[in-house]
């Protein structure tokens, strides 16, 4: 197998987990993984060997999300996503590490797409800022400015949640 097709591959679990963020629905973000590794297959010659294949794929990857994302939108679809067999039985929660981390993924699917691109790509993936915004296609400042804000209304979510949660409801 060709050396460019191995690093490709290699960018996988990267490439699953963003768009898992993204998404939030194991068969949409395979989808999504799908089609960024066939176009960027389709296109492979817009790839240079000696370099890091992980920009190129992230960046493929968020236009088509972007894409997506506005077809919904035209169409005005209201898409239910079927709950997965774990997530359709309410059980109560072992470890408060987990209701932590479903509450930040719930709170994070609550902003903005270009929000939660935007900081699942800076705060999980590790990008720089500068190499955030190219893969974004948006100059740094906007990026920056996502970030921030992204940031700010997810901490709001969370406090939300954190407060519903404090609340007890007396029954006499």
């Amino acid at each position: 197998m060709d050396q460019r097709r191995t690093a490709i591959l290699a960018e996988i679990p990267r490439l699953r987990r963003y768009a898992r963020a993204l998404l939030r629905d194991r068969d949409s973000a395979d989808d999504l993984v799908q089609d960024c590794l066939e176009r960027a297959l389709s296109r492979l010659d817009n790839w240079t060997s000696d370099e890091n294949p992980r920009r190129w794929l992230f960046t493929i990857m968020h236009h088509l999300f972007v894409d997506q994302t506005r077809r919904t939108k035209r169409r005005a679809e209201v898409v239910m996503m079927p709950l997965e067999g774990s997530e359709a039985m309410s059980v109560p929660a072992d470890q408060t590490e987990s209701v932590a981390s479903r509450e930040i993924m719930d709170a994070l699917q609550a902003i903005s797409p270009d929000r939660r691109a935007a900081l699942v790509i800076v705060g999980v993936e590790g990008f720089s800022y500068a190499e955030a915004a190219t893969m974004l296609g948006i100059p740094a400042g906007t990026l920056m400015s996502r970030v921030a804000r992204g940031r700010e209304e997810l901490r709001g979510l969370l406090d939300d949640v954190g407060r519903r949660r404090a609340i007890r409801v007396v029954e006499r």
